[in-house]
């Protein structure tokens, strides 16, 4: 075969700096366009974003030559020193340091963009502890 085929989803998941709800509605939308912004600025295709004050939840298109790992680390870093640069929280604004990132299958795209879109709904019932440790579970990367 003379070609490579690559295309990877990523459902990626990070949280604030410890844990503190600093994505307050009237400024969510401004941080979701920073973090749309860096994406894309990696050469990623974003599908679906949302989140709540203390975490936010991601779908795109991983860019063929790219690494999950430097993805992330670009668009927290960069995006932090962006809010950060607009004032856009009354505190220092910075991610926690680790992050969850799924690989997603074409046919569980939709299901997923639509668990983003209700992340409010969602949050009544569980945490984002509770959330993110059902991530690990299902994936199999961790036993509560």
């Amino acid at each position: 075969m003379t070609h490579s085929f690559v295309k990877i989803w990523v459902h990626a998941i990070f949280g604030t700096k410890s844990g503190n709800p600093l994505i307050l509605p009237e400024i969510k939308a401004q941080i979701h366009q920073i973090l749309t912004s860096e994406l894309h600025e990696t050469g990623c295709s974003l599908l679906g974003i949302n989140g709540m004050p203390d975490h936010v939840h991601l779908l795109f298109l991983l860019q063929a030559q790219k690494n999950i790992a430097e993805v992330i680390k670009h668009i927290k870093g960069s995006s932090s020193h962006k809010i950060n640069q607009e004032n856009l929280t009354k505190d220092k604004f910075s991610w926690q340091v680790g992050y969850g990132a799924f690989s997603v299958s074409e046919s569980a795209i939709k299901k997923v963009q639509q668990y983003i879109k209700d992340q409010e709904i969602h949050h009544q019932k569980i945490s984002f502890q509770e959330e993110f440790e059902r991530f690990l579970e299902l994936h199999g990367l961790w036993k509560g």
